[in-house]
């Protein structure tokens, strides 16, 4: 089993790939917080709860994207080889790694942008008072008698 080149190539991609992605998971686990704090107004539960779903979703994609990406056509014949196309699976991984770091910022971002907006006073100052009453109106003068 461990004699197959390509056996061990997969092995150490599946290796790679998991440590690869329980580290960036973590990373932004821990600095994500912080984050998710302020933009859910101090509301730790909330932000720790959305937090932990985030993580999840990120294993799930990534995990699943490296068991889909695993198998190779190519031959593995030489350490060589197994260097070359190990490299190549691994790259995509950090590439797809990436590309989701990226989302998560512009997520985030755009919730952090909104919640911005929300606490931001109106552009223009109230009026002092509105009127809900319809003015009063004078009545006409009434005409003169015995003019």
């Amino acid at each position: 089993m461990f004699q197959d080149p390509k056996v061990v190539t997969y092995l150490v991609y599946v290796g790679l790939s998991a440590l690869l992605t329980i580290w960036v998971a973590q990373t932004l686990h821990r600095n994500g917080r912080v984050f998710l704090v302020d933009v859910f107004r101090g509301n730790d539960a909330l932000a720790d709860s959305v937090n932990h779903l985030l993580v999840v979703g990120f294993y799930l994609i990534n995990l699943g994207y490296v068991s889909l990406a695993l198998k190779t056509a190519d031959a593995i014949e030489s350490a060589q080889r197994s260097i070359e196309v190990l490299s190549w699976k691994v790259g995509l991984v950090l590439c797809v790694l990436g590309v989701m770091h990226f989302i998560n910022l512009i997520t985030f971002s755009s919730i952090r942008r909104r919640a911005l907006v929300d606490q931001a006073p109106p552009p223009v100052a109230p009026d002092d008072r509105i009127q809900l009453t319809p003015p009063v109106i004078p009545a006409a003068p009434a005409a003169a008698a015995g003019a």
